[in-house]
């Protein structure tokens, strides 16, 4: 297995923990609060669902993607 198979691998799965933390965050009494007067989640919960589909989406990329790899 390559090393970019391998990080792939670690950044698909760093994304998901990231985005299921968030989208627990987001469950929480002080962002339910929050959204209700402001309309959005707090920052935090924000960057963690932001990191985490962004972090998710690059391991995804370098798992489909050729990179580096020669061709006959």
């Amino acid at each position: 297995m390559s090393t970019q198979r391998i990080i792939g691998i670690v950044l698909l799965v760093v994304g998901i923990v990231l985005v299921v933390i968030g989208i627990n965050a987001s469950d929480s009494v002080v962002d339910q609060v929050s959204e209700t007067f402001t309309g959005r989640f707090t920052d935090k919960t924000t960057w963690y669902l932001v990191g985490g589909i962004g972090t998710a989406v690059a391991g995804l990329l370098l798992l489909a993607l050729p990179w580096g790899r020669k061709r006959a």
